[in-house]
């Protein structure tokens, strides 16, 4: 089993009843990382999460669900700050991969954490760019018996 690092918009559509079939795959793989103990997040996945949730005419979560929600996956997942040596690699992402600032920083995140993949949807899917694998969890051909 190997550990998963997971994207925001994982965490988002977990509350996120517009899209009921993404919601339910997203609750199934967060809940199936934490059972196995192989899911892990970044402080920037949390800050995201909970900009994402709140903000809008229609905010997904009030700002006290949110803030319980961050509560929790801070004390059950392992999660990863973000370092200068996190910072750095990520700017040395943009540059020599050509991801976008964010992007690059949750690979960053991965690859010096030694975290082999990420769940997202925003990511150029099945790719592996320097060790570190890209998967959708949306995807029609996802299988999370192979990932617990």
């Amino acid at each position: 089993m190997a550990t998963v690092l997971v994207d925001t918009n994982v965490l988002i559509y977990g509350h996120d009843p517009a899209n009921r079939a993404k919601q339910l795959r997203a609750i199934e793989v967060l809940d199936g990382l934490h059972a196995n103990g192989t899911g892990r997040l970044s402080a920037q996945t949390l800050g995201e999460f909970f900009a994402a949730t709140t903000r809008g005419l229609r905010p997904l979560l009030t700002v006290s669900k949110a803030f319980r929600q961050v509560e929790n996956f801070g004390h059950s997942w392992i999660v990863f700050d973000i370092t200068p040596l996190i910072v750095m690699e990520a700017a040395r992402g943009v540059r020599a991969h050509k991801f976008s600032y964010f992007d690059a920083q949750i690979w960053a995140t991965a690859r010096l954490n030694q975290v082999p993949v990420i769940f997202s949807k925003d990511f150029n899917v099945g790719s592996i760019v320097e060790g570190v694998q890209f998967v959708n969890p949306f995807d029609s051909n996802f299988d999370l018996e192979v990932w617990i």
